[in-house]
Order: C-alpha cells, then structure tokens, then sequence
C-alpha cells in the first residue's frame, strides 16, 4: 500500500480535530493515524471497507484452484 504523506495524522490531532480528518478522508480516499509515531491506525471510507471485503469471484476461483492443485494427493486419500 502506497501512503501519501500529506495523509498522516496523529492520533491527538484525530482525537481533537475528527471533522477534520473525516474531510481529509473524504478528499483523499484515505488517513493513516499515528501513534508514537508509527502507523498504526487506518480511516477509509465505509463503502470501501465493503469492497475490499468481497472478492471477486475470478479471485476466489483462482485461490480455490490452487489450493486443490496444492493438496490434490489429500484431496485425492480423502476420497478413497
């Protein structure tokens, strides 16, 4: 993940100023807030929590056909 500097906050100023930071999200897409200062925190949009918490179902395919072809021999003693 690629963050954009101008995206970083810490957490006293997130605490004092949320409105702010919320307008910032609403810019940027994202904020990372800080704590002693490291990244420990991230504020996204809810609709985008959404789509990252469902995968395509090209994607889905893709680690199901890898994980039978990884396990195949089990799979395949399973089934006996």
């Amino acid at each position: 993940m690629n963050i954009n500097t101008g995206n970083l906050v810490s957490i006293t100023e997130a605490n004092q100023n949320f409105s702010r930071v919320a307008r910032m999200v609403d810019e940027n897409g994202a904020v990372v807030i800080l704590k002693n200062n490291t990244p420990r925190y991230l504020l996204i949009e809810f609709s985008s929590a959404e789509e990252e918490q469902t995968a395509p179902d090209e994607d889905v395919l893709a680690v199901s056909r890898r994980l039978l072809a990884k396990n195949r021999e089990a799979y395949e003693e399973l089934a006996k």
